[in-house]
């Protein structure tokens, strides 16, 4: 197994205040210890020195939840007005994607509150030169009709440089093999039954997001937001991010720890080491 470290402000625990400690969950048996956020290469609000991506796709599937990307796509435009940002809209078909669930079903009181989106593009032309696909969450994360997205994903994560899931888009990137041995979080509501589908995912039970090498995760929902934040931060800068999160009139969570919905939703906590067992 890798060795991370997850470099934790322990706000409100004050257990270890002034000192980075280790952070561990029990995980299948075993302690897992997660992975570093910030990356090396983007501390203390200071842009990256690699170049920013301005390339960004988004997945698309029946049963999508709406802030999953509402919230990102918010940012990325606000973004957009002082850089230069592209961004696609991906699906298997131009056909209009609807939020609504799959199955009657999951809709028992025929509420029709969903909204729809217009793909820019398919599958099979979708820019070969992405920087960032990002996945959302919603009910449709758990259908068996994802195969062909599947397929895509699996094609084109080699070619990005980041992948970002937000709620349980991480599920859809688990499904798809893509998180294997990789630490990762997601929506806390549906804990239980994500990371029941692979074991092979080191789930990271109490994180607003999580970065392990190229892949962002975030939790659920309005995470997506926070966690995009924090995406534009680290590439960008914190003169960037502030002006982003002031004009969306947003209150930005920047500690990628805060996590009151694992309370909420009794998510297993990391165990934190003794005092003095620091690095």
């Amino acid at each position: 197994m890798r060795n991370f470290t997850l470099h934790v402000l322990l706000a409100g625990a004050n257990l270890f205040t002034g000192t980075d400690a280790r952070v561990q969950s029990r995980q299948n048996g075993s302690n897992v210890t997660a992975p570093a956020y910030p990356p090396s290469y983007c501390i203390n609000g200071t842009p990256s020195a690699l170049p920013p991506p301005s390339k960004f796709g988004y997945i698309l599937f029946r049963g999508f939840e709406p802030l999953d990307i509402n919230g990102p796509v918010s940012a990325l435009a606000t973004l957009g007005r002082s850089r230069h940002i592209d961004l696609s809209m991906i699906a298997e078909t131009l056909d209009p994607v609807t939020s609504a669930p799959l199955l009657p079903s999951m809709n028992p009181l025929n509420s029709t509150s969903f909204v729809t989106m217009l793909p820019t593009h398919t599958f099979a032309t979708a820019p070969q030169d992405l920087g960032v696909l990002m996945i959302p969450g919603g009910s449709g994360s758990r259908s068996p009709y994802l195969n062909n997205t599947f397929v895509y994903l699996r094609e084109t994560y080699p070619k990005l440089r980041y992948l970002i899931t937000v709620c349980t888009g991480s599920l859809v990137a688990s499904r798809a093999g893509l998180l294997d041995g990789k630490y990762a979080t997601t929506n806390k509501q549906g804990w239980a039954a994500v990371v029941a589908t692979n074991p092979h995912v080191h789930w990271v039970p109490q994180a607003r997001w999580v970065v392990d090498g190229n892949i962002w995760s975030t939790s659920g929902v309005s995470a997506g937001i926070d966690g995009t934040l924090g995406f534009i931060e680290c590439f960008y800068g914190t003169a960037a991010v502030t002006a982003v999160k002031n004009s969306m009139k947003f209150d930005w969570h920047q500690d990628p720890h805060w996590d009151p919905f694992s309370v909420v939703y009794n998510v297993m906590a990391p165990v934190y080491v003794p005092p003095g067992e620091y690095f």
